[in-house]
């Protein structure tokens, strides 16, 4: 079978692979658009962006199964919260949705991201380094390397394919 992310992110390909290594799956990835904003700034436009990149992975990878991940922002009464997003689109099923984890951005980061600043390059000046959203992301930097942005996709992963698993009525690994 056939899986394809739609992304060329290696911590977003990484977290596929992880959730998905003791299955024989051939895991390749393209470049899917979001058709959202660079910068989601709500819980339903990361979720939209999540869903687009599934359904194009799928259908440029001609795969029977298509994942997006994406990484946002969501404003609560606490602050300005990072979230993460996925959605495993397969052939002949509604797609599957799973949420992750939540953290406040500090102040600094918030308000650039409110201006409409996109927190990959925020990151990347705030961390004095390059390609931040590539390796330990924003989680990384903000819980002192505790958990990368990886490890933070393959726990949404890990619920996307569980997901998979019980609606295909199959509680064992499959083949």
């Amino acid at each position: 079978m056939r899986v394809t992310v739609g992304s060329k992110n290696p911590a977003k390909i990484n977290a596929v692979k992880e959730a998905f290594k003791e299955y024989p799956y051939e895991i390749i990835s393209v470049d899917a658009e979001s058709g959202v904003s660079e910068q989601p700034m709500s819980d339903e436009e990361t979720i939209k962006g999540a869903v687009n990149r599934a359904i194009q992975a799928a259908e440029l990878g001609e795969a029977e199964i298509g994942i997006g991940l994406e990484g946002g922002v969501q404003q609560t009464p606490y602050g300005l919260m990072l979230c993460n997003w996925g959605v495993l689109a397969a052939k002949g099923m509604e797609p599957i949705i799973a949420g992750g984890a939540r953290l406040p951005l500090p102040d600094e980061i918030a308000q650039q991201l409110l201006m409409g600043v996109e927190l990959g390059p925020v990151m990347d000046e705030y961390a004095k380094k390059q390609n931040v959203r590539k390796n330990e992301g924003a989680v990384g930097i903000f819980t002192n390397g505790q958990i990368n942005r990886s490890e933070m996709f393959t726990h949404v992963m890990k619920l996307l394919a569980g997901q998979y698993e019980y609606q295909i009525g199959q509680g064992k690994k499959t083949v």
